[in-house]
C-alpha cells in the first residue's frame, strides 16, 4: 500500500478524545472539523499545568536522494514510546506546498508511522500558510503604496529588501519588475518572489512566545533603506498591527494525531537552509507540558537542523534536550562513500566504510560539541545486511553511542520500542552540560567561524568584500550580538553540494549576509541558496488527482 493508501483506510478518533488523552480541556480547543484542532494559547498559562516533560531531538545524517526517514522515524519513536506505556506528544513541522506539488513530496511521515489527516497537512491544513503569506504580501503592498504616496520616509526603491511570496515552486517569479503601466500603477522597480515558508514572517512565527510578541517581532522586520542608508522596518510603515491580525489564529498550534492515536502538534515550517527549520516554539512548548515525552524534529542534516535547533531556538526560547536520535540508513551512508543510487542493493562494506564518517561527524558534533545524550537509529532496508549493519554498531560503539534498528515505516511503533527503549534509557541518565557551537559575545566572523570548524569540519572562511561591508552595516546597527543562521547547501557539511561524505581541508564563503531583525538572527548566505524553487521536469502535480467523491490519489 502505498502512504495516502494507509493513511485513508485509517480510522482516526475523534480529534477531542485526542486532547482528552494529551489532558487538553475542551475549552483551549478550536475546531476544524473531527480531526484536526487548534489550541488556544491560554493552554500554556493555565494554573493548572504541570512540569514540563523531556525534550527528545531527532536529527539526521547529511541528506541523499536514498532517503534518511527522519519524519517518519520522529513519528515512529513517539508511538514506539507510547507502546512501551509513556505518556508522549510528538511536535513536527507544517509540509509546504512547494515540495508537495514538486519532486520531495509532503511531510506527514510515511508508512505506518503517519501523522492524519494526511491529505489535510499536506495541502491547506488550517491556512496558516496562507496567513503567513497574506501578512508577507500586505507588508508588501504597504511598503510600495508609501513609496508611491509620496515616500515619506524616504525609502530607497533601489534598496528593497522585502520581497512577495507565494507557497509554490515557481522559477518565473524569482525576479520580476512591477509597478508597469503608468503613474497610476506604482513606482516601476525590480523585484521578486520567496517561497512562503523562506519568508521572515514564517521564522517570527515560529519564534514567537505569544501575540505580543509576535507584534513585536514583526514590527523590527526591515524592509528596506532610506536614501541616507537607515534602515526602514514594518513598523515604521505602521504594518504591524494589521500583519498581527491576520496571524491571530495562525500562531495557534495545531492538533491532530498520528496512525496510532498519539497526540501530534503540527505547527509552522520555515526553511531549514534560510531559516531555522522547526516547528514553532509554542507547539514544542504545548507538547513539552501535555506529556512526559515530546519528540520533535529538525531541518536537514544535523549540521543545518540540529545546529540551528540548537544554537538558535534553544537558545532563544530556554529549551534542553534530554536526548538526540541521529537517523541513518545504510543506503545513504553507501552514496556518501561514492555508490550511485542504482547500485545501493547490493553489499558494499568499502563504500560504507568510505561513507560512515559522515555519521560520525555528526554524531562527534551533538556529543562533544553540544555535550547531549545521543543514540543512531538505523531505518532497516531489506537489502541491508547483518554484516553492515554490524559495521555501523562498531563504529558508534566507540565514540560510545549506541545504534539502534528501526523498523517503523513497516511496523509503526512496535518497530520503533527498542529505539524508544533506549531514549528513555538516555533522558533518565544524569544530564550533561548542554553548551552552544558559539556565544553570543563573539564577533559574527567569530560565529560564523566556530560553526565553521566545530560543525561542518572546516578550517575557516573566507568573506567577500560585500558580505564583509554587510557585516559592518549589521554591527553599526548594533545587531551583531544575535545567533547566526547559515544558509548553504544540506548535501554537504561544506558549501559545495558535490563534496560528500565528511569533506575537509575546505573553507566556507561567505557570499552575503543579512539581519532578519524580527526573527532575532543574522542570515549568512554561503553557496547558491534558491528561496523560490523551481517544479522538476516531472513534477509529482502531474500524478495526483481527486475522485467524484473527493478522494485524492498520488499524494504522497
Amino acid at each position: 500500500m502505498t502512504d495516502i493508501e494507509i493513511a485513508q483506510a485509517a480510522k482516526p478518533k475523534h480529534i477531542l478524545e485526542i486532547a482528552k488523552s494529551a489532558g487538553i480541556d475542551e475549552k483551549y480547543i478550536e475546531l476544524y472539523g473531527n480531526n484536526k484542532a487548534k489550541i488556544d494559547l491560554s493552554f500554556l498559562s493555565r494554573e493548572d499545568r504541570k512540569s514540563d516533560g523531556k525534550l527528545v531531538l531527532v536529527t539526521a545524517i547529511t541528506p541523499t536522494p536514498a532517503g534518511e526517514g527522519k519524519t517518519t522515524t520522529t513519528i515512529g519513536l513517539a508511538d514506539g514510546l507510547k507502546k512501551i506505556g509513556k505518556s508522549v506528544a510528538v511536535a513536527l513541522r507544517e509540509p509546504s506546498l512547494g515540495p508537495v506539488f514538486g519532486v520531495k513530496g509532503g511531510a506527514a511521515g510515511g508508512g505506518y508511522a503517519q501523522v492524519i489527516p494526511m491529505e489535510d497537512i499536506n495541502l491547506h491544513f488550517t491556512g496558516d500558510f496562507h496567513a503567513i503569506g497574506a501578512a508577507n504580501n500586505l507588508l508588501a503592498a504597504m511598503l510600495d503604496n508609501h513609496i508611491y504616496q509620496g515616500n515619506s520616509l524616504g525609502i530607497d526603491p533601489r534598496r528593497i529588501t522585502w520581497k512577495r511570496c507565494v507557497d509554490m515552486n515557481d522559477r518565473q517569479l524569482r525576479y520580476v519588475t512591477d509597478g508597469l503601466g503608468g503613474r497610476v500603477n506604482g513606482v516601476p522597480r525590480e523585484d521578486g518572489y520567496d517561497i512562503t515558508v523562506a519568508s521572515e514572517i514564517m521564522a517570527v512565527l515560529c519564534l514567537s512566545s505569544s501575540i505580543s510578541n509576535l507584534k513585536d517581532r514583526l514590527s523590527k522586520i526591515i524592509v528596506g533603506y532610506t536614501y541616507d542608508e537607515r534602515p526602514v522596518t514594518a513598523g515604521d510603515l505602521k504594518a504591524e498591527g494589521a500583519m498581527t491580525a491576520l496571524l491571530k489564529d495562525a500562531i495557534k498550534p495545531n492538533l491532530v494525531q498520528t496512525l496510532e492515536g498519539t497526540p501530534a502538534f503540527v505547527h509552522g515550517g520555515p526553511f531549514a537552509n534560510i531559516a531555522h527549520g522547526c516547528n514553532s516554539v509554542i507547539a514544542t512548548r504545548v507538547a513539552l507540558s501535555t506529556a512526559e515525552y515530546a519528540v520533535t524534529e529538525a531541518g536537514f542534516g544535523a549540521d543545518l537542523g540540529a545546529e540551528k535547533f540548537l544554537d538558535i531556538k534553544c537558545r532563544m526560547a530556554g529549551l534542553t534536550p534530554s536526548a538526540v536520535v541521529i537517523v541513518a540508513t545504510v543506503r545513504a551512508l553507501k552514496m556518501h562513500g561514492g555508490l550511485q543510487k542504482t547500485a545501493l542493493a547490493e553489499e558494499n562494506l568499502e563504500a560504507l566504510e568510505a561513507g560512515i564518517p559522515n555519521l560520525l561527524r555528526h554524531v562527534s558534533n551533538i556529543k562533544n560539541v553540544y555535550k547531549l545524550p545521543a543514540v543512531v537509529a538505523v531505518n532497516r532496508f531489506p537489502t541491508d545486511t547483518d554484516r553492515e549493519i554490524e559495521f555501523i554498531i562498531d563504529k558508534c560503539k566507540a565514540l560510545g553511542v549506541n545504534v539502534v534498528l528501526s523498523t517503523v515505516w513497516a511496523d509503526g511503533g512496535r518497530g520503533g520500542e527498542a529505539l524508544a527503549r533506549e531514549v528513555v534509557r538516555l533522558c533518565e541518565q544524569q544530564k550533561g552540560e548542554f553548551t552552544y557551537s558559539y556565544e553570543l559575545c563573539a564577533t559574527i566572523e567569530q560565529k560564523i567561524e566556530a560553526i565553521t570548524k566545530k560543525i561542518y569540519g572546516g578550517t575557516g572562511i573566507t568573506v567577500l568584500p560585500a558580505a564583509k561591508k554587510q557585516i559592518d552595516t549589521i554591527r553599526a546597527l548594533g545587531f551583531e550580538k544575535l545567533p547566526i543562521c547559515v544558509a548553504k547547501t544540506q548535501y554537504s557539511f561544506s558549501d559545495d553540494p558535490t563534496k560528500l561524505g565528511a569533506p575537509e581541508d575546505f573553507k566556507v564563503t561567505v557570499k552575503n549576509v543579512k539581519i532578519s531583525a524580527g526573527a532575532g538572527f543574522i542570515v549568512v548566505l554561503t553557496g547558491d541558496i534558491m528561496t523560490m524553487p523551481g517544479l522538476p521536469k516531472s513534477p509529482a502535480a502531474e500524478r495526483i488527482d481527486v475522485d467524484e467523491n473527493g478522494k485524492i490519489t498520488g499524494l504522497f
